[in-house]
């Protein structure tokens, strides 16, 4: 083909390949994206590729290479970039562009202009991200391939979303190749991924170093996910980088900046009655993007929360789309009632309201008068494709002193500056789910942090040697859940005075009481990269953003933007209010002709909806653990498809107890004369029910624990409040007749 690539809409694609490498340090990452690109047509081209990056990355590093030589860009105030790019175009110079979208700050728009005919450039893009904890404590990194076209409210305000080129992912007509070097002061235990992955290779006999590779045949159907699992991978650390040489003392970039990773850890007696009242809003995306596989995973994931809450709690349901509903006129009391009209609700939930309006139907909850003594949680599940993320970000933050927001994403493509934004700004957590994923743990490390008490009066405070002093780079921590890791950048300005070591405290109120956690760290360090830098200047301009668009005078405002545009230049990380710009004069002669424009599509998602991941087949009468299917919602009775985890928590009562009935005896593999025959004299038939379902999960289902954790808590607490007098000789019938050894204690009984 003389043109070469050819996208769906026949025009060539300059872009021929990405490779891409990653640096996993820790639970760090730096990513360095090459992208080649060749111009095969008669006239210059202008080649303009929109695609994703994570939400929270911070690009630190864009150039070019042509021929033997290399132009590195620089980082400028946007309009100040874009109009010498321009007048590189028009003066028939090589120029390259890249730059954040305004309307979500995971969506990049990179622009390589005046590539001559039979031209090659080689475009080098490099990022530093955190990697999020996921509910199996593996760390999870993404690389977003697939980029959905973003929703536009009606009537809505500010500038459109980027304009998307997108093809099916089977017609993506350039390549990708993917390695990823993980390196650890901690043995690596294992690497996971959504697609297919050649064998992990050790580096070390410490086990601390290891690379993996994309296996052969990956096409641009998903985002390619790695799940990064070390042993410990819950010790508090501390990393202090040394100041780049060339930069003056004092400065971000002069300073050492430290990086604190902290786990805290309530006490005991807190963390064992995990039953706090709430109210609890289920916001279901049900707009025309939510189709198949993306819809079915909202309404799994919303049958396991409604079977898992807690009795005394509220909740309410609303779909949204084009427009939105809810399921009661406001929220209702969970019960035994409330809970089956609810999920009769979930099983008629499809795709059938258009649009993605997020906006209005949060603006209506915020609206909604709480009900007393019980803390709002906001559950929100969507694929994230909407073009207003920053005017949503701002509602969520505006009303976080009265509602935590926790956020579900689902399916490829969806927005991580959405998804993980209002988290953040909700006080909440953040979740990706897609089709290859498994829904419960996620779902149930969610419900988890929503059920601890709120922590309050959270202070840090530092013991630094003298001389020394902290400005710190994050803002002020505002939500903390137990076990669940919480990061903190600060910059160190000062001489030494010969101490190496420093501390910080972080100190709060949990169910009344005072709690603190101390991490101590040391000062000396020989680390002079330059990574823990820039995501500290990342996390600094991202709330000088949000400070900017909530300033309500403009002289303010300009301020806050000149702030950003100065950090942005001084660390070289994006931001909002700055851009790459790159211009190459190499020989200085002008590029002729009329400049041809070519979009370079991106992947979008398919519609099928694939099984979830790390799905295991088990023999016999077992079948393969649990993964919530559509089969739930086809019908009332079990079916031979039904999975016995499904069966016995579908079977559970809205209080915590089971009965005898016979899906149930199915499950256990027992007739019901069996199940009389064995049954201790004193005991009701439902204690019975429900001692034999707690060790059936305990004897047969421990390795997914964390998926009915909160309803087996719920059943132990219902087996108490009868009083029963002969729990003992209860426990051991079941075991002898189910063919297990549960104890008693291990029962929670």
């Amino acid at each position: 083909m003389g043109c070469g690539l050819v996208s769906c809409q026949k025009e060539p694609v300059p872009l021929k390949g990405i490779d891409v490498e990653v640096e996993v340090r820790d639970h760090v990452a730096t990513v360095t994206s090459t992208l080649q690109y060749e111009n095969k047509e008669e006239s210059p081209i202008e080649a303009v590729f929109v695609f994703p990056l994570p939400g929270d990355a911070a690009v630190c590093h864009f150039s070019a290479r042509i021929g033997q030589s290399e132009v590195v860009a620089k980082v400028k105030e946007k309009q100040e970039a874009r109009e010498e790019y321009d007048d590189a175009l028009s003066s028939g110079k090589q120029a390259f562009l890249l730059e954040e979208s305004k309307q979500s700050r995971d969506v990049f728009l990179m622009s390589v202009g005046s590539l001559p005919p039979g031209e090659s450039a080689s475009i080098r893009l490099q990022y530093v991200i955190e990697l999020a904890v996921e509910a199996d404590d593996g760390l999870r990194f993404c690389l977003p391939a697939v980029l959905n076209p973003r929703y536009r409210p009606r009537g809505g305000g500010g500038s459109a979303p980027p304009q998307v080129t997108s093809v099916p992912a089977s017609l993506v007509p350039y390549s990708l190749s993917f390695t990823a070097r993980v390196t650890s002061p901690r043995p690596i235990s294992k690497v996971e991924s959504n697609c297919s992955l050649d064998p992990m290779q050790y580096l070390n006999i410490e086990q601390t170093q290891a690379t993996v590779r994309l296996g052969d045949g990956h096409t641009f159907d998903r985002d390619v996910e790695l799940l990064v699992y070390y042993e410990d991978a819950h010790q508090p650390a501390a990393i202090v980088e040394a100041g780049k040489d060339s930069a003056e003392p004092g400065s971000l970039m002069g300073d050492p900046v430290i990086m604190l990773s902290l786990y805290p850890e309530f006490p005991e007696a807190v963390m064992s009655s995990l039953a706090s009242p709430g109210e609890f809003l289920f916001l279901v995306d049900r707009s025309s993007s939510m189709r198949k596989g993306r819809i079915d995973s909202a309404r799994d994931t919303l049958v396991l929360l409604l079977k898992s809450l807690p009795m005394g709690c509220y909740f309410n349901i609303f779909g949204f789309g084009s427009d939105y509903d809810q399921l009661f006129p406001a929220s209702v009391e969970y019960s035994q009632t409330t809970m089956d009209e609810a999920l009769e609700k979930v099983k008629t939930m499809s795709a059938d309201l258009h649009g993605t309006e997020i906006l209005k139907p949060l603006k209506h909850i915020y609206k909604q008068p709480c009900v007393l003594n019980q803390p709002r949680q906001l559950f929100v599940f969507t694929d994230g494709e909407v073009g207003n993320t920053k005017e949503v970000l701002e509602l969520v933050r505006s009303n976080a002193s009265s509602h935590r927001c926790f956020t579900f994403g689902i399916g490829e493509g969806a927005s991580s500056a959405l998804i993980t934004g209002m988290a953040k700004q909700g006080g909440g957590h953040a979740q990706f789910v897609t089709g290859t994923e498994r829904l419960q743990p996620k779902v149930m490390q969610s419900l988890r942090f929503a059920l601890q008490p709120s922590v309050l009066d959270i202070s840090v405070s530092w013991d630094l040697p003298k001389g020394v002093s902290v400005t710190p780079l994050s803002p002020p921590i505002t939500t903390l859940f137990h076990g669940q890791r919480s990061l903190i950048y600060a910059q160190l300005t000062g001489e030494n005075s010969g101490a190496s070591e420093g501390s910080v405290t972080v100190k709060y109120s949990l169910a009344g009481q005072p709690s603190e956690n101390k991490l101590g760290f040391g000062l000396k360090t020989k680390d002079t990269g330059l990574t823990v830098h820039r995501l500290g200047a990342r996390t600094l301009i991202r709330s000088l953003e949000l400070e900017q668009r909530e300033g309500e005078r403009k002289q303010q405002d300009e301020a806050v933007k000149k702030r950003v545009v100065e950090l942005g230049i001084q660390s070289g990380v994006s931001s909002a209010f700055t851009a790459f710009i790159a211009i190459n004069k190499g020989s200085g002669e002008a590029v002729r002709g009329p400049l041809l424009r070519r979009n370079v599509p991106v992947p979008t998602t398919k519609t099928f909806y694939r099984p979830p991941r790390r799905c295991k087949a088990a023999s016999g009468a077992h079948l393969r653990r649990l993964y919530y299917t559509r089969e739930v919602f086809n019908s009332n009775s079990p079916s031979r498809g039904e999975l016995e985890l499904l069966q016995v928590i579908t079977l559970q009562k809205a209080s915590g107890f089971w009965t005898i009935v016979p899906e149930l005896t199915t499950v256990l593999g027992k007739t019901q004369e069996e199940l009389d025959k064995a049954k201790p004299l004193p005991v009701t038939e439902d204690v019975w029910a429900t001692v034999l379902a707690l060790i059936w999960l305990h004897g047969f289902k421990m390795e997914a624990q964390d998926e009915w954790q909160l309803v087996a808590m719920k059943a132990v607490s219902w087996v108490r409040a009868q009083k029963v007098g002969c729990m003992t000789e209860c426990v051991e019938a079941g075991n002898t007749l189910l063919g297990c050894k549960v104890q008693k204690e291990d029962l929670g009984l």
